[in-house]
């Protein structure tokens, strides 16, 4: 697909991090585009600078996905690329032992579920949402009327301990990648996924500089966390490129993480 001064993106999660970098190269081809996130002051302010559009947005919320994308169509105009970045992380054991009482507990239900909401069922509620405005669109070359991008992580392939919920949503978004690509072929919409490894995100950036160098040093090559920008390339290739469907790419640096 080729990106024009024409072209509608929205970006979930787009705020920070990977979403942030990529709305800023697919802005700096000319496309225009819509940051989806519930960071309304970042979010603001990213959109301000490349000249997009905010849309405040609960991924785990049908009815703010479905605002959001009113809101951005009807300013931009129908998204034809979607790129899903909006995730969390939360890391507990299944079940552990207290180091103080010796008592046993679970991992939090409720803060497995919310992984799982977020990183995998809000992921699949924007793909739904956009393919169907997608699907109106006029096909253009070779048929093709949209590219859809979503993020998974290497932990969905070698989760480390404490990663159950965060591996589950994650392995979940690289599962559905094949089945949404055929069960969109007709239409001529693309998904692909990306499972970045360890990268210099806002999350990342928020532990200690000595913790940051050992997760860096673990890295085979280049060994140093993954650049935003990295991710956006990756990104870029994956929507330009219509041979590409259906499938994964690992950004890690040829990292496979080790139990903890």
């Amino acid at each position: 697909m080729k990106i024009t001064k024409d072209t509608v993106a929205v970006v979930t999660g787009g705020a920070s991090g990977l979403g942030a970098a990529t709305a800023r190269a697919l802005a700096a081809k000319g496309a225009k585009v819509a940051l989806f996130d519930r960071d309304a002051e970042r979010g603001a302010q990213i959109a301000g600078e490349i000249g997009g559009l905010f849309c405040e947005t609960d991924v785990t919320d049908k009815a703010s996905i479905e605002a959001a994308f009113a809101q951005s169509r009807e300013q931009l105009g129908q998204e034809t690329i979607l790129v899903c970045c909006a995730g969390i992380v939360v890391a507990q054991k299944t079940a552990s032992r207290s180091r103080e009482d010796d008592s046993i507990k679970t991992f939090d239900f409720g803060a497995f579920e919310k992984v799982i909401d977020i990183n995998l069922v809000g992921t699949f509620r924007c793909i739904a949402l956009a393919a169907q405005g997608m699907m109106g669109l006029p096909a253009g070359e070779d048929g093709e009327r949209g590219a859809i991008v979503t993020t998974a992580s290497v932990a969905a392939e070698d989760g480390q301990i404490g990663q159950a919920a965060y591996t589950a949503s994650k392995a979940g978004v690289l599962g559905m990648t094949l089945p949404v690509a055929r069960d969109l072929m007709g239409e001529g919409i693309r998904i692909n996924t990306i499972l970045p490894g360890i990268f210099q995100t806002p999350m990342m950036e928020g532990m200690p500089e000595k913790v940051q160098d050992a997760l860096a040093a673990s890295v085979p090559f280049p060994k140093r966390l993954g650049k935003p920008s990295e991710y956006a390339d990756i990104a870029m290739t994956l929507i330009e490129n219509a041979y590409v469907n259906g499938t994964s790419i690992r950004l890690d640096g040829g990292i496979r993480m080790a139990p903890r």
